[in-house]
């Protein structure tokens, strides 16, 4: 490793850090700073701006939920719908981190990088989509070209959600309490799962 990509490294790791005990609008480039070895200046040497950091952490964890796809893949040989999506729904259930991020403003974000960082983010966004088209078709090759589209086409936009309903905050839970609303006790595992079974055995 590069000195450049270990003080990239240790940027994300700051960051890493920061954004699972504070929200995206509070953590600042100089926040960031303090968490590691250099200046707030240092920092844009490595990446223009704050959401180029965060497109970074986002690229890094669907690169990892790939792999974890593709462990599923290499594995197993047959999965019923119900061994399905129980490893699936546990991938998800693995990456709070991924599903914090896809909870954000992705628009704004992407507005925010270069187009080299975006395409780079694009392209393992592309491996996501078809890593889960090949589960699809080798643990259910009934299902047409058509029925696994509908299944990509509607789950990754319903993984926006999964976080925010499985992870509200303190103030949002009381809200919710004088609101006479019931806060849903599942977790990411149990609506992954269930909207995965769902969704399989509409075209099974």
């Amino acid at each position: 490793m590069t000195t450049t990509d270990k003080r990239r490294a240790e940027i994300l790791k700051a960051c890493r850090e920061l954004y699972e005990k504070m929200n995206f609008k509070e953590i600042s480039i100089k926040e960031i700073s303090r968490y590691t070895s250099f200046s707030r200046p240092s920092i844009y040497n490595y990446f223009a701006t704050k959401e180029s950091i965060f497109l970074e952490i986002f690229r890094e964890e669907y690169f990892v939920w790939c792999d974890d796809m593709d462990t599923i893949l290499k594995d197993n040989k047959a999965l019923s719908v119900k061994e399905f999506a129980d490893k699936l729904a546990q991938t998800l259930a693995n990456r709070p981190m991924l599903l914090k991020l896809l909870s954000m403003n992705i628009y704004d974000l992407e507005e925010n990088c270069s187009l080299e960082e975006l395409t780079n983010f694009k392209k393992i966004y592309k491996r996501a989509l078809e890593t889960m088209s090949l589960l699809l078709s080798t643990y259910f090759p009934q299902m047409s070209k058509e029925d696994i589209e509908y299944f990509i086409y509607t789950f990754f936009p319903f993984m926006f959600g999964l976080y925010p309903y499985t992870n509200a905050t303190r103030k949002q839970k009381e809200a919710m309490d004088k609101a006479g609303l019931n806060y849903p006790k599942l977790k990411i595992y149990d609506f992954a799962y269930q909207a995965i079974l769902t969704l399989l055995n509409s075209k099974l």
